[in-house]
């Protein structure tokens, strides 16, 4: 039997997860549909989907078995905690929350319900390539981890991308995936501003350095640039006792001609992690069909959304900024098992 699918959002990630349940993946029916712009809701809706008017009355509506939260930020925290009181495995798009209390609220509240329902949509943990770079760090080929080196590159942004964006979105995919691959926590943060480039226009604060403080001690360090006009490109290198393992360079067609030997980039981040976000939701799917959740918690949300408010405070004082995060709810203690891929 179809897990029954109500996607709450219907914008461009929406839209995009849409056609991934309808037109890629088995297992899976969307019954449901909610946006707070109604036509586009009904536009976006397969057919046979029914148009919500509420993200609630979804949430609540005995046709949805599982929901997919697509909807802007600061509605998560509500959308989320329904989901909880309606015992409904949720898949929630980054950010989970834009505040660390509605984190906290959340984390809270699915502790208390005693199971996990939620998966927060950090879709490199999914990305071959960075499994195969846990599994070296976790075998200890190459000696306890010291450093790791996270890059994200953008080719552009849009304009209305304001400096404040690398430290409260896009750095929190390179947070969480630092925080997997060394199975460790962020204890503190420090942000520098290098010679700012001309590329991008305004008063956009561009490239910005994030070290990341991890309890075991060990340093990451992430570069973010996000107008660097060849492509998007992702790389990432841990440092260990013994030895260094990175990322693979992404398979492309090498084209040797008068210009020399080249490879196609990525364009942008729907094309780089295209097979990332298929493997995410296959493996929610059935996780969703067993009442459960797997991959990034709400813990993971969390830690997150600490990490980029202590970055924003980290740009403005120049200083080295802690984490105070709460206590770890057994609950979070131990990770589902990923299902086989």
């Amino acid at each position: 039997m179809a897990l029954k699918v109500g996607v709450i959002g219907t914008g461009m990630i929406g839209q995009d997860h849409i056609r991934r349940l309808t037109k890629v993946l088995s297992g899976v029916e969307i019954t449901a549909v909610n946006d707070i712009d109604v036509e586009r809701a009904k536009e976006a809706a397969p057919y046979g989907a029914e148009v919500f008017e509420t993200p609630k009355a979804l949430i609540e509506s005995d046709n949805v078995d599982a929901i997919v939260i697509c909807s802007w930020g600061p509605a998560h925290e509500e959308q989320l905690l329904d989901c909880i009181a309606a015992g409904k495995p949720v898949f929630c798009e980054k950010p989970m929350t834009t505040s660390e209390e509605a984190a906290i609220r959340i984390v809270e509240a699915e502790a208390a319900y005693g199971k996990r329902l939620i998966q927060v949509g950090f879709m490199r943990r999914f990305d071959a390539d960075y499994r195969r770079l846990k599994a070296v760090v976790d075998s200890a080929m190459i000696g306890a981890p010291l450093m790791y080196h996270s890059v994200h590159r953008n080719a552009s942004v849009p304009s209305h991308y304001t400096s404040d964006m690398p430290l409260n979105d896009t750095l929190v995919h390179d947070a969480d995936i630092s925080r997997w691959l060394l199975s460790d926590e962020i204890v503190g943060v420090e942000v520098r501003y290098p010679r700012r480039s001309t590329v991008g226009g305004g008063e956009l604060k561009n490239p910005v350095i994030v070290l990341l403080h991890m309890e075991s001690g060990a340093i990451v360090d992430v570069e973010i640039s996000v107008a660097i006009t060849y492509g998007y490109d992702i790389r990432g290198e841990v440092s260990g006792e013994t030895g260094v393992a990175s990322l693979p360079n992404r398979p492309a067609t090498v084209v040797s001609d008068v210009n020399g030997i080249r490879q196609a980039m990525p364009e942008d981040w729907r094309e780089r992690f295209i097979e990332a976000y298929d493997q995410e939701f296959r493996e929610w799917i059935i996780a969703a069909g067993e009442g459960t959740a797997t991959g990034p918690s709400a813990w993971d949300g969390y830690a997150s959304t600490l990490t980029a408010d202590a970055a924003l405070r980290a740009a403005e004082s120049g200083q080295y900024e802690p984490l105070k995060m709460i206590k770890k709810p057994a609950l979070y203690l131990e990770a589902p098992a990923v299902a086989a891929e």
